[in-house]
């Protein structure tokens, strides 16, 4: 199985990254560990990131930002052997507009996402699931190298 995410981040003084907290009953009293990339599974015949887009879209209820701005943040391998790619977009949402999708489990409707949450780097590595605690040390990498802004394309 595959999925594919991005990873929003903002600098406000300091550097922060847009994790999210599975909705849901398996994940309800569930805290550091837990918390995830937005993404979801990469559909058959989908690329990777049409299918980071379409997650993204569908479980925040923002348009993803322009492919033009990602940064590839590369792969991971969960405990699950599933494997994840994401990408790293500078950006900023309106937190009043989080609209998540939802999901049908035993007949009861839950959000995708319960909530999302703005967080500096080593507070989203202790809730981060620890195989993609390695994206923020990737976009870390990535902003020393460049200087701390973005590629000018």
């Amino acid at each position: 199985m595959r999925s594919a995410g991005l990873l929003p981040y903002r600098s406000v003084g300091s550097l922060e990254v847009l994790i999210a907290h599975p909705g849901g009953p398996w994940f309800a009293n569930k805290d550091a560990g837990s918390w995830s990339v937005v993404k979801g599974i990469v559909k058959d015949g989908e690329n990777d990131e049409d299918a980071a887009a379409r997650e993204f879209s569908e479980e925040t209820g923002w348009d993803p930002p322009t492919e033009d701005d990602w940064v590839s943040l590369g792969e991971t391998t969960l405990k699950s052997r599933k494997i994840v790619v994401a990408w790293a977009v500078k950006t900023d949402f309106d937190m009043s507009k989080f609209n998540p999708g939802t999901f049908t489990l035993y007949g009861r409707e839950y959000p995708e996402i319960d909530r999302v949450v703005w967080m500096a780097p080593n507070d989203a590595r202790r809730k981060l699931n620890p195989a993609q605690t390695i994206f923020i040390d990737r976009l870390e990498q990535h902003l020393e190298l460049n200087g701390g802004q973005e590629d000018q394309r």
